[in-house]
Order: C-alpha cells, then sequence, then structure tokens
C-alpha cells in the first residue's frame, strides 16, 4: 500500500485522529491524501496532500482541518461512480473514513459495492454507532455542556427560576442522559422514551409548594423544543422559565483526554489493519482492546438501555 485517503465529518478528536494516522502512515512510507468537504469532496476530486509537518499541532483542535460536509449527492449512484473513478485516478490504494453513521454508511458502500479497501473510524458526538462503546467526540461534547450547564445552575439557583437546557441529540437521547445525570438534574427528555410533560408539572408545582426554588430540565433537540417546553411549563405552573439552548458549541472545543488518547490509538490501528488488508470494517476499542467489527454491524441501529439512566437521575434528583 503507497497512498491512503482520509475522508472525515466534524467533532472534537477528529484533527488528532487525522495527525495519528498521518503520522503513523509515514513510519510506512505510505503517502496520504485528506479529501476536502467529505463525501463532495470525493466526488469532485478535491485532495490535499497531508504529512507530519502539515498535521502539526491540530492535536487539541476541534473540528476538522478538511472541512467537511452534508453529501446528498453520494446517495445518487452516479456521483457514486465519479468518486471511484477519482479514488483509481488519484492512486489511492485505500480509504479511512472518520465519522458517525452516515459517514460509515457511505463507506460501506464503497466497499461492498465498489470494493474499495475502507476502513472506519466513529466518531460523532450521539455516540450512536452501534456495537460502539464510546465514539470519538462524545465525551468532549457532554463535558462541553456540563461546563455549561454548571454555569447554568449558577443562575437557576441565585434567581430561583425554572431552566429548561436545549441540548443536541436528533434520535439519540446520549448527551442528555450524560448531562442531566452528571449535572444532577430533576428531569430530562429524549427521542428513546414518553414523556408526560402534564406529571413533570404536577412534579414542579408540589415541590415549589414545598420550598424547592429551582429546576433544571435538559431536552434533547429531537424530542422537543426548548421554548415549547418552557412555554407549557409558565402555563400550567404560573412559573418563571429560561430557556438556553446550547446549539453547535457541543459539536466544537478543545477534545478531552480520552478522545484525544482514543484518537491516537484508533487513527494507528486504521492505518495497521487497512495495510494488513482488512476492509469493510470498522476499528473500535471494546473492553480497553483495540478490535474491529463489519461496518455492516456498525451502521445498524443502535440499542441503548436509557431506562437504567433515567431511572437514576430521578432517584437523585
Amino acid at each position: 500500500m503507497k497512498r491512503i485517503g482520509v475522508i472525515t465529518r466534524d467533532c472534537a478528536g477528529v484533527n488528532a485522529i487525522i495527525r495519528s494516522l498521518v503520522r503513523t502512515a509515514d513510519t510506512y512510507n505510505i503517502e496520504v491524501l485528506g479529501v476536502l468537504k467529505g463525501y463532495d469532496g470525493l466526488i469532485d476530486g478535491k485532495f490535499t496532500r497531508l504529512n507530519r509537518r502539515s498535521v502539526s499541532g491540530i492535536i487539541n483542535q476541534g473540528g476538522t482541518i478538511l472541512k467537511t460536509a452534508r453529501s446528498k449527492r453520494f446517495f445518487i449512484e452516479s456521483e457514486q461512480k465519479k468518486a471511484v473513478q477519482n479514488i483509481k485516478k488519484n492512486n489511492i490504494d485505500g480509504l479511512i473514513v472518520i465519522g458517525g453513521d452516515g459517514s460509515l454508511r457511505g463507506a460501506h458502500v464503497l466497499a461492498s459495492k465498489y470494493n474499495v479497501p475502507v476502513v472506519g473510524i466513529p466518531a460523532t458526538i450521539d455516540n450512536d454507532v452501534n456495537g460502539v462503546e464510546l465514539t470519538i467526540g462524545a465525551d468532549t461534547a457532554v463535558n462541553v455542556g456540563l461546563d455549561a450547564l454548571d454555569k447554568i445552575r449558577d443562575t437557576a439557583t441565585s434567581l430561583e427560576r425554572i431552566f429548561v437546557v436545549e441540548v443536541m441529540g436528533r434520535e439519540c437521547g446520549h448527551i442528555a442522559l450524560q448531562v442531566a445525570l452528571a449535572g444532577g438534574c430533576e428531569e430530562v427528555l429524549i427521542p428513546e422514551k414518553d414523556f408526560n410533560i402534564d406529571m413533570m408539572c404536577e412534579e414542579i408545582k408540589t415541590g415549589s409548594s414545598h420550598g424547592k426554588a429551582s429546576w433544571i430540565i435538559i431536552v434533547a433537540e429531537g424530542k422537543a423544543k426548548g421554548h415549547d417546553i418552557a412555554n407549557v411549563i409558565t402555563k400550567k405552573t404560573g412559573l418563571e422559565t429560561r430557556v438556553v439552548v446550547l446549539g453547535h458549541i457541543q459539536r466544537g472545543g478543545h477534545p478531552t483526554s480520552i478522545d484525544r488518547i482514543m484518537a491516537a490509538r484508533l487513527g494507528n490501528y486504521a492505518v495497521n489493519v487497512l495495510k494488513d488488508g482488512v476492509t469493510d470494517h470498522c476499528v473500535i476499542l471494546k473492553d480497553g482492546k483495540l478490535v474491529t467489527i463489519p461496518l455492516e454491524v456498525a451502521v445498524q441501529p443502535k440499542k441503548t438501555d436509557v431506562n437504567t439512566y433515567y431511572k437514576l437521575i430521578k432517584i437523585l434528583t
């Protein structure tokens, strides 16, 4: 193997992966071409050469130096063929794809449909890749959210108000559950679980009558809009409610030590398994050990036990 390409999505830790795989490839005298702006860049033939110097100083940076975009074009077979032609035209012997469900689905298409050697690295703040205990970027996203929550709690306690905090998570409540538990929140609304807002409002009124002065309620964006929940709470309880939407700050930020260490290990491992002929697989950490799982498994819906976390949050309220 003489040349590999790398495609990325964005979240904290991705640059650390790029650094790891580029420097690992260099030890084998393998060239690395970065694909600019994800699968669209692969379709359009937009590449940049990466070397040890070009990845210097990026280990602590969020996002991706290769830029990225959601590619609707890659769902079209004619566009997929353009991507494959560019892989061949640029003498790319294999690809490493860094990202979440969508990115890994694209990787599986290239490997299974077009016989392109591909290895995936799971990196997404939602931690929703099947068969993966913790994706790169998820720990940082939770810590960014928790840092903001701690500041909000200071205000909520001082002003004796209800705060509804909306976090990211269109289909997965991982960030919401983790932040709610670590932040000592009173309630959490997630896509995976039904919710009774009338019951919550009754709990708030009962708590208020007993002297409880502040609440923090976490809402995953895929379950409801924070402003809608706040309006209902104010209407049904008569208590003043404020809304904070954390938004895309959770996708950025300096990666935590956990994400940096995982990035270093998985980036290195991905190059080694790709070099050794492994394809259509995803590299992961399982029980502290580096292993691979088929991309076909990784892109299946992930089932998580949200009830265990939810019950603990309510017990500790």
